[in-house]
């Protein structure tokens, strides 16, 4: 199978989407004013003494490049440590995928940012972003148009 295969069956039956109640960290990356936003939750679980990634979910608005790796990063760093999916790229993030084209690198990086930003807090993320689903956080910033497709 082809990147572009594995996209659109990622589109097709995206795993872990939608928002999760009782996260124990949630991350927000991208800017309602290019019009790419993906927010992630994360619930972490004791496992050999260690606190490991249990679950992941995630919204999006964006393109589907962004969906599809989103929805296989939250496979990916499920069972791994905080340190352990701070270690991962955008390219790692994506790597089930296949290699993107140059043109959707951005996807893989906004994906790594909301990983960032619940993990660490280190990318700022939008006002009032802590809890509210996204589509809060794009109303919050002003008019904005949001096509659901």
């Amino acid at each position: 199978m082809n990147t572009q295969q594995k996209i659109d069956e990622a589109i097709r039956n995206p795993k872990n989407l939608g928002e999760m109640s009782g996260a124990d960290v949630v991350g927000t990356a991208g800017s309602s004013d290019c019009g790419d936003m993906l927010r992630l939750w994360i619930k972490f679980r004791e496992d050999g003494g260690k606190r490991v990634i249990d679950r992941a979910t995630f919204q999006s608005f964006g393109c589907q490049t962004a969906i599809a790796v989103a929805s296989m990063a939250t496979e990916l760093i499920k069972g791994k440590t905080a340190q352990e999916a701070l270690a991962l790229s955008g390219e790692d993030l994506s790597e089930p995928l296949g290699p993107l084209p140059p043109m959707k690198i951005h996807c893989a990086q906004l994906v790594e940012g909301a990983l960032k930003n619940a993990l660490t807090g280190e990318i700022a993320s939008l006002p009032g972003a802590s809890g509210a689903n996204l589509s809060d956080s794009f109303q919050s910033q002003g008019a904005v148009k949001i096509n659901f497709r």
